[in-house]
């Protein structure tokens, strides 16, 4: 015999949790004929968590925009309010006279008189 080669030594059959980490690091799980048969639930449970990942997403730009809705509807409510006052001011008598005074329209001293007509 070749007496320069080392005489191989059957390698140990690892067993237990050894040969589970083994075999998960070097992959060789994902070709046992039972990881293959899985395959379709593995695929549905990554869409599940995609979905449920994406809807997170969702919600939180909801919130955000139904808060930024929210502070503009307070703006535009106090504008609103504003805008209302402001026209009931300029649209007392006092005022619609002052306003008009430097075009030379008065307020009217004779009350209207009542047209009555007979049939």
């Amino acid at each position: 015999m070749n007496t320069l080669k080392a005489e191989e030594k059957p390698k140990a059959v690892k067993k237990g949790v050894g040969k589970s980490l083994s075999d998960l690091l070097n992959g060789n799980f994902l070709t046992s004929d039972g990881m293959i048969s899985l395959l379709p639930y593995i695929f549905f449970l990554t869409f599940l968590a995609l979905l449920y990942i994406a809807n997170g997403y969702y919600a939180e730009n909801k919130i955000r925009e139904i808060n930024s809705l929210g502070n503009e509807m307070k703006e535009l409510r106090s504008e609103y309010i504003t805008t209302k006052s402001e026209l009931m001011f300029k649209s007392k008598q006092s005022e619609v006279a002052r306003t008009l005074s430097p075009y030379g329209i008065k307020e009217s001293v004779v009350p209207p008189k009542k047209i009555v007509i007979i049939k």
